[in-house]
């Protein structure tokens, strides 16, 4: 075990976005498409994640030309190059199995606005009436 432990651990990648069930991602994908190699992107929304370490993997849904599509990508996978977080969603479960029994715009996830920790700095910088005392 601890052998495998070693090897898994030196092929983990160490830049991890930090993105959750319900945010908007756009995900480079590397294709090899005989000699030729390119990046494709894959935008939708995240809708599950799980396992941990290099097993790790992330389901993204979109919806294309009315149909759903899903694609399940390994986190640490040489193959996805980036993950950008397009939008923050704001949800109360760890799977959205539930978006796909629904169309339109019912599969929209609300907006997260606003980041739960915020620092000192910023909370001086949104009251004006407490700088000016």
């Amino acid at each position: 075990m601890a052998r495998v432990r070693k090897v898994e651990t030196s092929q983990l990648k160490e830049d991890v976005p930090e993105f959750e069930v319900g945010d908007t991602v756009e995900v480079l994908v590397k294709l090899v498409e005989g000699e030729r190699e390119r990046t494709q992107a894959f935008t939708g929304t995240v809708i599950a994640r799980k396992g941990s370490g290099l097993r790790e993997v992330f389901t993204v849904r979109r919806i294309v030309q009315g149909e759903g599509v899903e694609r399940v990508f390994p986190l640490h996978s040489p193959f996805v190059t980036d993950v950008k977080v397009v939008r923050r969603g704001r949800v109360r479960r760890a799977k959205l199995y539930y978006l796909r029994d629904r169309v339109g715009k019912r599969t929209r996830v609300k907006e997260r606005r606003y980041s739960p920790r915020t620092s000192a700095s910023q909370n001086q910088t949104q009251n004006p009436e407490e700088r000016e005392a």
